[in-house]
This record gives structure tokens, C-alpha cells and sequence, in this order.
């Protein structure tokens, strides 16, 4: 299926391939529900979105990788060597990184700002030195670079109709990393980081303290309710900005919508027990999101 997706981007030199096909399995491996919503793209978009997720789950293991061995300090020296490697090659427009090679690739066929993968590296940094946030606006400024980008530089590859489906992509960016926020509350502990607005936290008696001693209470419920609330208000607020993509586009980002914000309805699921349990969304409920979708979306590639 690579082979033919690359084919129909009409990508044919052979170094280039391989890099977009790595930058595929690094999709095919980690990003489970994001490749399933990729297979919903037309075959000649695939490969820019395989690229796309290439760049950030590389950034990301610099980063989050547990079974390392380095300091944080470290790790920030890794990173910030790779970014100023990957920023060289941006401007010089050339790489012979196996992942920046398809990465840079896709950013000139699209025109996708430098600026955007400048504030993803930002936040990738931030994760190494900051290890909570005071208020959502103090959080802002990590979501915007790790999440809200993302959408930002999907949307010239889904070619939009109008220019406002750029901030309805931020929205919906953010929607999903909250929604991994929540999910992930015990996950992130042990990284030392709590990503829940430590103000917000306090209107519900709910301390960092409380949350490392990982015992479910009602507060904690509370405010994790809170947080729900603010993911399904973005995620509605984003809806719109699906209808101002081709309508070949529609199908993939409709799906990534329901399966990654329906998160937060899993935790709803395991009773908010995000200490003990880890709430996903089965496979049951992808397939019956997805196969509907892969129907709809085969009718409007050609």
C-alpha cells in the first residue's frame, strides 16, 4: 500500500521513498488511531501526513523516551543538536536526515512556515524543564507548539476552502492534547510532570500532592469533569472548520475528531480512574467510526 501511496503523490526517487516509508512505519507503530484516520486520505495525500507525524514522534522520543539512560540535560542537548540540524537542512532546503529528508520533501510542496515547527521544538523543550503550569493560559503556550501546530500544518496538505479552517485545526489540536491530558494524569506523574492547570486544579480542593498520592477522590473527579467540559467545547467550537476542508479531506479529520476527543469518554468509562487504569477507545468503536468513513472517503478520491 506505501508503494502505491508514493506512486500516486508521484514521489519517485528512491532515497526520498524510503524516508517518507520510515516516517510511515514510525505512523503505523505509534500512532495507532492517527494512522487508521490517514488511511482515510486520498493516496497521494498519505505520505505527507506519514512525514508530518515522522517529525514529531522523533522530537518526542528525544524527549519521553523512559527506557533512556540520559539526563534531562541531555536529552536537551540531543534535541536541540537534532532541531538545529533540521532547521539547517529547512533553510538550506536539502537533508540527508532519514526522517528530515521526506519532512523537508513535504514542507516545500505544501509551503508549510518554518515558524510552525519552531514552536513544536519549543515545546518539546519546555517538557524537559517545566514540570507544571499555573493556569490554562501558562499552558497555552505548550499546547499551541505541541499540539495546535499540528493541525496548522495539516491543513495546506488538506487544501481548505476558506481561511478560517486554520484556526478551527488549532482548536481541534488542542482539543486532542487535553484530551491525552486527562488519559494520561498518572502516565505523566511519572515523568514528574502535571499538565492540569494547578489554579484550576485548586478550585476543586485538589492539590499536585493530592494527585501524586494517586487516590481517586471526588474533588479529583470534579476536576477532571472540568476539564472534559473544556475538551467537548473545543472539540465543538472545531467542527466547523471540518466543512471548510476538500471534501476529500472531510472524511479523515471527521474520524480523528470522534476517536481522539471520544477519549475523554472512555475516562468518563473507567470512572475517571486515571491512576489505576488507562481508558481507550476499543477497537470495536474505531472500526464502526472508521469503516463508515473509508466508504464515504473512497467515493471522493477520484
Amino acid at each position: 500500500m506505501s508503494k502505491r501511496d508514493l506512486d500516486a503523490a508521484g514521489i519517485v526517487d528512491p532515497s526520498l521513498r524510503k524516508s517518507y516509508e520510515l516516517c510511515r512505519e514510525l505512523n503505523a507503530q505509534h500512532g495507532k488511531t492517527y494512522y487508521l484516520a490517514t488511511l482515510l486520505l486520498p493516496p497521494e495525500k498519505r505520505p505527507y501526513v506519514h512525514a508530518l507525524y515522522g517529525f514529531a514522534r522523533y522530537a518526542d522520543e528525544i524527549v519521553d523516551d523512559l527506557a533512556s539512560t540520559l539526563t534531562d540535560e541531555e536529552k536537551a542537548q540531543a534535541l536541540n543538536d537534532w532541531a538545529a540540524k533540521f532547521f539547517h537542512d529547512f533553510d538550506s532546503g536539502k537533508s540527508d536526515d532519514p526522517i528530515c529528508k521526506a519532512v523537508l520533501d513535504t514542507v516545500h510542496r505544501w509551503n508549510i512556515p518554518r515558524e510552525h515547527f519552531e514552536a513544536f521544538i519549543h515545546s518539546m523543550t519546555m517538557d524537559l524543564t517545566v514540570t507544571s503550569y499555573e493556569t490554562f493560559e501558562d499552558l497555552y503556550e505548550y499546547v499551541y507548539g505541541s499540539a495546535a501546530v499540528i493541525g496548522l500544518q495539516m491543513v495546506p496538505i488538506l487544501e481548505p476552502l476558506q481561511a478560517k479552517a486554520y484556526e478551527h485545526a488549532k482548536q481541534l489540536g488542542i482539543a486532542f492534547q487535553l484530551a491525552n491530558f486527562i488519559r494520561d494524569v498518572g502516565e505523566d506523574l511519572e515523568r514528574g510532570r502535571v499538565y492540569l492547570p494547578l489554579q484550576e486544579l485548586a478550585k476543586f480542593g485538589v492539590t499536585r500532592e493530592d494527585l501524586e498520592k494517586r487516590e481517586l477522590t471526588p474533588a479529583i473527579v470534579n476536576a477532571l469533569k472540568f476539564q472534559i467540559a473544556r475538551v467537548r467545547e473545543l472539540e465543538q467550537s472545531s467542527r466547523a472548520g471540518i466543512a471548510m476542508l476538500s471534501p476529500a479531506g472531510q472524511p479523515c479529520i471527521e474520524t480523528a475528531r470522534i476517536l481522539y476527543c471520544g477519549i475523554v469518554d472512555a475516562v468518563e468509562d473507567i470512572n475517571y480512574d486515571v491512576f489505576n487504569k488507562r481508558a481507550s477507545v476499543s477497537l470495536t468503536r474505531r472500526l464502526t467510526v472508521a469503516l463508515p468513513a473509508w466508504w464515504r472517503a473512497r467515493k471522493l478520491w477520484n
